[in-house]
């Protein structure tokens, strides 16, 4: 033991590489191959604890215990705010270490599944299709906001100490991931290489080659033909050989399996498990590398692609510093009681807050004024802590319901009824007369309802009444909706909350209620926001991520993974809401916009200012949002791209100049063959708080162009 404590795998002073190289040299095969597998048990000859590398962090510490719950993350995008996503991913990564290393001193040295520090967080597929139950795990349906939001996460769980890492992120599910859930163990995802590089890939790149993130995880499905995680395109040419990529790749879970069950490239476990190595996938969340011993033995890989792996892996647990002296780590001081402490729950709420979206307020019955003296809380998520908390969600201390947060806000100045009314789904309407009692004898009802992560997820996830996690249409359950019929029928104004963790098709709402709130699933201090928002305390200026269309009949069929004719990019229809939607209790005005130079040669940057004035009476948030449009493509482009945005606060009256840089990267086209370019011609640049049609009041978008003068140059993809 003792030679094996002064080896040079055990020497904190040596790069992890080195030390990892020097440590799997010294192992038998079955030592190695146990290591591949997410239970790593432990080696005690060469002083290696177990380890489980399965952790989630979503949007808080998910599974272990009381944590600091987050909004989801699709709440965390409506944000958009890439300083709080950062922020939130600090907080997380601190609680994640003090759990850690709690969990490492009661269990002498190893560490138990879900106290690890290896997380897979964040989601950055895109969400193409809002029936895709774990769209809430998402950024939304943008590839620019979604890689921006991604490499804010990445980077505030990693850290920026110069040797060890805070936690390790793992982007996921590379690639082409969303939906159908109950197909994707053998589903075999076609894409275009134009949609596969102008849309799903994007949001990767930026999180490995800007955020330098540790670890990606791979799909279930097959992509174009190859199973995500065992695809030579993706691992190989893609992530490892353009993007440059140094880190492990952990497979899905049960994924290896459906190499050789599901997608049948493969015959044998022996022959998946080689497959899916030899192609990259240094890790196994399941069992099936086992069968990699077979697989060495019988001849079907080397040996050396084995070591490659195991490499790997341990490079990322001495960058952890899991090896090392804890008073050589900065991190391994971070004490227990860091968890959950009084800062982070002021986070959460400050998250909570910046994720609600006004979408409508009719004649300013929000915020509620004196006037309102009596307020009728209805609905199944009024008082449901569950509904709070979205999916891969850790244990709140402290979780505030809606109702609550406004009984607490009403205190003893407004009368507050509460009355659930119905269920989240079902037929039983034998709280109908209650509910409409209480709205008869209030100023205004507030109606929470929505989805929950029991109607929407993960397939076959604990709670889903629908295993398939999958939704069949976008409307409410057709028990609330007869509900808000009751309501809406005795005059009494309506103020409806909605939660979920997806798109809602709310036509009748937004023609018949006075004002509508979406508030998804907003963690643990989503109830105290809402209060905040509802009595004015607080001025909403949250964004959708994602389009609300009118109903699912104007979407192509769910298992169409080609891109047209989905998200707003290349939607040609009426939406409810628009992507980037999102209203205030005060108004903005553009003004003074500027594009220099006005033409440029390609690979120039450009440019572009304007001035933001809060033209209303009180203070607000307002989203600056740019988008830029091609005017004289020589190939199919989307109709408009998000390209920058930046939240800033202005007082009455105050007025900021905003300023962003379109760098070359943000001006091109892609060919058929998935070869980026700039091409000479018009590119329209369109600046606003929100998109240029139905932004709504106060959301008047300025516009201005540029022009690209010359030849087409072909761009290398590594620079995009």
């Amino acid at each position: 033991m003792a030679s094996e404590t002064a080896a040079p795998y055990m020497n904190p002073d040596l790069p992890p590489g080195e030390r990892a190289a020097d440590l799997v040299r010294r192992m038998t095969l079955e030592e190695k191959v146990s290591q591949m597998l997410h239970d790593a048990p432990a080696i005690p000859r060469l002083n290696i604890p177990a380890y489980n590398w399965w952790n989630e962090c979503l949007h808080g510490v998910a599974r272990a215990g009381i944590a600091t719950v987050f909004p989801q993350a699709i709440a965390l995008a409506a944000a958009f705010d890439a300083n709080l996503m950062e922020s939130v991913a600090e907080v997380v990564a601190e609680e994640a270490r003090a759990k850690h290393h709690e969990a490492v001193r009661a269990h002498n040295g190893a560490s138990p599944q879900y106290f690890g520090l290896t997380f897979w967080s964040p989601n950055i597929n895109i969400f193409r299709d809002p029936r895709w139950g774990r769209g809430q795990e998402t950024y939304g349906e943008d590839p620019y906001l979604t890689a921006r939001l991604g490499v804010a996460f990445v980077r505030g769980l990693q850290g920026n100490h110069p040797k060890y890492l805070k936690v390790v992120a793992t982007p996921k599910h590379f690639a082409v991931h969303s939906g159908p859930e109950k197909d994707r163990h053998s589903f075999d995802a076609r894409v275009s290489p134009r949609d596969l590089w102008e849309t799903y890939l994007p949001a990767f790149k930026a999180c490995v080659m800007e955020g330098q993130a540790a670890s990606v995880m791979g799909a279930y499905n097959r992509t174009n033909g190859e199973p995500c995680c065992a695809s030579k395109t993706l691992l190989g040419d893609i992530l490892r050989g353009e993007w440059g990529f140094q880190g492990y790749v952990v497979s899905d879970c049960g994924a290896i399996d459906d190499i050789y069950l599901n997608h049948r490239v493969a015959l044998t476990a022996e022959e998946a498990a080689a497959l899916a190595v030899t192609n990259g996938c240094d890790l196994n969340c399941g069992t099936t590398y086992k069968a990699l011993i077979g697989a060495i033995l019988t001849g079907i890989m080397d040996e050396a692609a084995i070591n490659r792996a195991v490499e790997r892996l341990f490079e990322a647990r001495f960058r952890l510093g899991m090896f090392d002296p804890p008073e050589r780590v900065p991190y391994a001081s971070i004490p227990a009681s860091a968890n959950d402490s009084e800062q982070h729950q002021a986070l959460a709420l400050q998250a909570a807050r910046a994720s609600l979206v006004l979408l409508k307020n009719e004649r300013g019955i929000l915020p509620f004024g004196s006037q309102i003296r009596s307020v009728a809380v209805i609905g199944p998520n009024a008082d449901d802590v569950d509904v709070l908390l979205g999916n891969y969600n850790g244990t709140p201390s402290h979780p505030v319901t809606i109702l609550q947060g406004i009984l607490h806000r009403a205190g003893n100045h407004v009368t507050v009824r509460h009355a659930k009314g119905c269920d989240l789904v079902g037929g039983l309407r034998s709280g109908f007369a209650e509910a409409e009692a209480a709205a008869r004898a209030s100023d205004v009802a507030v109606m929470v309802m929505g989805l929950s992560p029991k109607l929407e997820g993960e397939e076959g996830e604990e709670g889903l009444l629908d295993k398939s996690g999958d939704r069949k249409d976008l409307g409410l359950p057709p028990i609330q909706m007869e509900l808000l019929h009751v309501i809406h029928a005795t005059g009494t104004p309506i103020v409806l909350v909605t939660l979920s963790g997806s798109a809602l098709a709310l036509g009748w709402a937004a023609q018949n209620v006075a004002a509508m709130i979406h508030a998804w699933y907003g963690g643990q201090a989503a109830g105290t926001a809402v209060a905040e928002v509802l009595f004015g305390d607080y001025n909403p200026a949250g964004r959708l991520p994602v389009t609300f269309y009118q109903t699912a009949e104007q979407l192509p069929p769910f298992t169409d993974y080609s891109m047209q004719g989905r998200t707003y990019r290349f939607f040609r229809g009426h939406p409810l809401f628009p992507f980037g939607y999102g209203l205030s209790y005060t108004t903005f005005e553009y003004s003074g916009l500027t594009i220099t130079p006005a033409a440029v040669a390609p690979g120039e940057s450009v440019q572009v200012r304007a001035v933001v004035r809060n033209t209303g009476g009180r203070p607000g948030d307002e989203v600056v949002q740019l988008y830029v449009s091609h005017e004289d493509a020589s190939v199919p482009v989307p109709i408009r791209s998000l390209q920058g945005f930046q939240r800033l606060h202005l007082l009455p009256g105050e007025a900021r100049t905003v300023t962003f840089t379109l760098e070359p990267r943000q001006m091109i086209c892609w060919s058929d063959e998935g070869t980026p370019f700039i091409e000479p011609g018009r590119i329209l640049v369109q600046l606003g708080g929100g998109q240029p049609s139905g932004t709504g009041p106060g959301r008047g978008v300025v516009t201005g162009s540029f022009e690209v003068k010359g030849t087409r140059w072909n761009m290398p993809r590594r620079d995009v």
